[in-house]
């Protein structure tokens, strides 16, 4: 995941990003009725601080207003970019119902980070992100835990806790056939977003195994995007820095004009090639 700019603390950052939100003109209305569409670009949001070393609530709104600015599908906060390990419990209710109450209005689907130490804080978050208007919620592994059957468990707590969409964060070592096996045991969990070995390999053998309902989304900051939509993912969440042209590249892309979206991916490989980007991942 990508991180702020060699030099710029990270508060310092989503406080740049706050200030640039407010100054951009609008990009994007409020969504219409119904449930939102869990397709397209969702940036991880980065959590912002204040001097005291507090969470930065007004900022955190704000990076949901200045990704909805930039025209994509989704917004998820917190997981590995959002430094979620480091949050104390009333820091992340309160940034869910923060979060949630601003992005009733806005475009993006609210996807809110629930994994904890164990299935129980898992399922007390799951819960909560219900409660302030989710969209869908997303759950790292348990810390430290190998065992299939104690991952499986931890997922089918927190899937049964709420009738949300439920994605499962692939990591480490996690395999096709533990993929698999969850979608089979979870009837909520239907969305993977994988970074475990090379998910452009492994899209085709998990549909196999899957099945047709596995919905696969990657991280590695769009790198492949192109490459990922011409294999069927249904989305991709990068760091939110340059969200708004990986949106355009999707938007491009999804209405058949590939022309224009080769060109958009183009502009924002330079973008980040001159914004060293490469260096902090």
């Amino acid at each position: 995941m990508s991180g702020p700019a060699p030099g710029v603390a990270r508060r310092g950052f989503l406080r740049l990003m706050g200030g640039a939100a407010l100054a951009l003109p609008g990009a994007a209305g409020a969504a219409g009725g119904g449930r939102k569409s869990l397709r397209g670009i969702f940036p991880i949001a980065q959590t912002p601080f204040t001097d005291a070393d507090e969470l930065d609530l007004d900022v955190l709104v704000e990076q949901v207003r200045f990704v909805d600015r930039g025209g994509v599908h989704g917004f998820v906060w917190p997981q590995l970019a959002s430094e979620w390990s480091t949050l104390t419990e009333p820091e992340r209710l309160a940034g869910m119902e923060a979060i949630g109450s601003a992005g009733k209005k806005l475009r993006p689907a609210i996807v809110l980070g629930v994994q904890a130490a164990n299935a129980a804080g898992a399922v007390k978050y799951a819960r909560h992100a219900r409660e302030v208007g989710a969209d869908a919620v997303i759950a790292l592994p348990p810390p430290g835990e190998d065992d299939a059957r104690a991952i499986t468990a931890y997922y089918q707590e927190v899937g049964n806790a709420t009738g949300l969409p439920l994605f499962v964060q692939a990591v480490g070592k996690t395999s096709i056939e533990t993929i698999a096996a969850l979608v089979k045991a979870v009837p909520t969990l239907r969305y993977v977003k994988d970074e475990a070995g090379q998910p452009l390999m492994r899209i085709a053998p998990l549909r196999e195994r899957a099945g047709a309902d596995i919905h696969v989304f990657s991280g590695g900051h769009g790198r492949t995007l192109i490459d990922e939509m011409e294999r069927g993912f249904a989305g991709s969440m990068p760091a939110a820095a340059f969200a708004d042209l990986y949106a355009a590249v999707w938007d491009a892309w999804q209405s058949g004009k590939r022309r224009e979206a080769m060109e958009a991916f183009a502009h924002a490989l330079v973008k980040r090639f001159y914004d060293h980007d490469e260096k902090v991942e």
